[in-house]
């Protein structure tokens, strides 16, 4: 008798419980909607995150509240949105480093960069540009070569072991030989600065961070990284223009939700994402930041993630950088 009580109040519970989910995923979303940020106030990624926020939030009918938390690399704030409930109310603003990088880069990751996620939206990408400093002796991409293979070679800057600057250092090392001995800083403003004073010969950087120093004449771009010219640098030609083969390296941007997030949920965050990349406004703001952004949807979104691990890591395999 109690067990047929307990079969019946489990079949009870069932049919009243699908219909209250269904529910909750049609009435999506009927409170603010957290967007974490996993590097600090002021970085690319944030600036980033709060044109989307404000963006996503009017198709939504929602708040969306940006949350910064950093560290380990934004290992940190990815396992959060990875471990938080999966109803839509928690998405982290991904990025090459969080989701394609750091997977090689750290001995011991909290979370799978695959299978702990679900893509919700491209949000951008940037080539970065190669740039030396304004008095460099370096006119072009052949200059820097022709020093690499002299005794001393050449040094190049960058914000940190393991970040993609560091790493297109290392692919231009393999590309073109030399010596070529890469300096981390603890963040890309001071690598910039002595890429200017001429410490460091040079480095890869943000176009919307170099831009206003190639301007001033303090830097020089030499090259983009990407396979095709940057927008915010049309005048520069890529790498792979000047000769290099399979140079193709972009720092980019992804909206991600917890992986058992539901498709009616999903649908929802998509179509806001999209009603924001179509938005000529939202366009100007990012093409202000440097960001190009292609409309990537559904298996384009899984296929570029796990084109761009094996990409990254074999990069990181080469440069032999490592994170306990």
């Amino acid at each position: 008798m109690n067990i047929r009580r307990t079969v019946l109040a489990t079949i009870a519970a069932f049919a009243l419980g699908a219909p209250l989910v269904a529910a909750a995923q049609n009435d999506y979303p009927n409170r603010p909607i957290r967007m974490v940020v996993p590097f600090g106030p002021g970085t690319t990624t944030d600036i980033i995150a709060r044109i989307y926020a404000d963006a996503m939030s009017r198709p939504l009918g929602q708040t969306i509240v940006v949350e910064n938390k950093s560290g380990a690399g934004g290992n940190i704030g990815s396992d959060l949105v990875a471990k938080s409930p999966a109803d839509g109310y928690t998405i982290v603003m991904g990025t090459v480093g969080t989701h394609a990088i750091n997977p090689g880069l750290y001995r011991k990751m909290p979370y799978d960069a695959m299978k702990d996620f679900a893509p919700v939206g491209f949000a951008g990408y940037t080539p970065t540009l190669l740039v030396v400093g304004g008095n460099s002796p370096f006119k072009s991409l052949a200059d820097l070569k022709a020093q690499a293979a002299k005794n001393g070679g050449v040094s190049f800057a960058s914000a940190g072991n393991g970040t993609s600057g560091h790493l297109a250092g290392e692919l231009l090392k393999a590309r073109l030989g030399g010596e070529m001995v890469h300096v981390p800083y603890k963040e890309g403003g001071l690598a910039m600065s002595d890429v200017m004073s001429g410490q460091a010969q040079f480095m890869f950087y943000h176009p919307a961070a170099v831009m206003p120093h190639i301007k001033s004449g303090k830097l020089r771009a030499l090259g983009a990284s990407s396979a095709k010219r940057a927008s915010a640098a049309p005048d520069v030609p890529t790498i792979q223009e000047q000769g290099v083969k399979d140079f193709d390296l972009t720092a980019w941007f992804m909206l991600y939700a917890p992986a058992a997030t539901p498709a009616p949920v999903l649908a929802k965050l998509r179509d806001a994402v999209a009603q924001a990349v179509t938005n000529p406004e939202v366009k100007a703001r990012l093409a202000g930041q440097g960001l190009e952004v292609p409309l990537l949807k559904g298996d384009e979104l899984t296929a570029f993630s796990r084109g761009e691990i094996a990409k990254w890591s074999e990069l990181v395999k080469r440069s032999g950088a490592q994170v306990d």
